[in-house]
């Protein structure tokens, strides 16, 4: 049997405000903690919720853009040769936020540093129990299998999230497309779209759809794919999964967002997706 992995975890803390000193645990650092006469070994990992509701819920006006970028950053700068632990992680509490604090380092156990991770997190990040997680539905459950995918790929890092329509429309346009890159002179961004529950958010991606691909020719000098990735009609038996009623607005939402020259994938076809991401950035 293979002894525990020694290693030390870090929380990072969102403070919305430092006087009350209340505050929402959004995500763990985690490394291997060096033997007597040996080097650590692993890249220390890193890990923020995927679900800020805990976050809005004490703040309504929390930046969730920086703290997504937050977790990119740090990251990247703790992958940076010579990274040297307690330095660094000062130097990235001072340089990111004021409101975004790193606890004190505490020892733990751990069978791999993955499981490790995912221990930590239930723990003290996202404290719901697991069926609860997996009661997501609609959109918010496709979101979650889009990114899913692509951190898989190793390719979540390197898209740009939320990407802000009014960039390529104009001004006062609230809607964010979920994410995106730009391989040889083509832009591909992709949305979750939930035809069994909301198809207005199809007519939403419809409407846009002609601004924004005029905008990225003009802003970017590029072709724009967008992508709609909505659940699939049909269960893994090949039955229609939906309502009489759900079926005509799901195809209904997907011959309006066609007619827009928007690709339609389902869920299904997402480890595809990732495989071409990853191909295409190089990973």
């Amino acid at each position: 049997m293979n002894e525990p992995l020694q290693c030390e975890f870090l929380l990072v803390r969102y403070v919305p405000d430092p006087v009350k000193n209340e505050f929402v645990n959004i995500g763990v650092l985690l490394r291997e903690t060096a033997r007597p006469g040996e080097p650590g070994s692993a890249a220390p990992l890193v890990r923020f919720t995927k679900d800020w509701a805990r976050v809005r819920c004490v703040d309504p006006d929390a930046d969730i853009d920086m703290l997504e970028a937050m977790e990119t950053e740090m990251r990247r700068r703790l992958l940076e040769p010579g990274a040297d632990g307690p330095p660094l992680l000062a130097t990235m509490e001072d340089s990111f936020s004021h409101q975004v604090q790193i606890t004190a380092p505490k020892a733990c156990l751990a069978e791999n540093a993955a499981a490790g991770m995912e221990q930590l997190m239930q723990l003290y990040v996202e404290p719901r129990k697991l069926r609860a997680r997996q009661a997501l539905t609609g959109r918010a459950a496709i979101a979650r299998s889009l990114r899913t995918h692509l951190e898989h790929a190793r390719v979540w890092d390197l898209l740009q999230k939320r990407i802000a329509a009014a960039a390529y429309t104009r001004p006062g346009d609230s809607l964010k497309i979920d994410c995106g890159y730009k391989p040889n002179g083509v832009i591909r961004m992709f949305h979750a779209v939930s035809l069994a529950s909301d198809v207005e958010l199809a007519k939403v991606l419809a409407f846009s759809a002609p601004a924004l691909r005029s905008g990225v020719a003009r802003v970017e000098h590029a072709e724009l794919e967008l992508t709609a990735i909505v659940e699939p009609l049909r269960n893994g038996h090949g039955e229609v999964a939906l309502g009489d009623d759900q079926v005509e607005q799901y195809r209904f939402g997907v011959e309006t967002m066609e007619t827009q020259q928007i690709r339609v994938l389902t869920v299904n076809d997402l480890e595809r997706v990732a495989d071409t991401a990853r191909r295409e950035l190089r990973v």
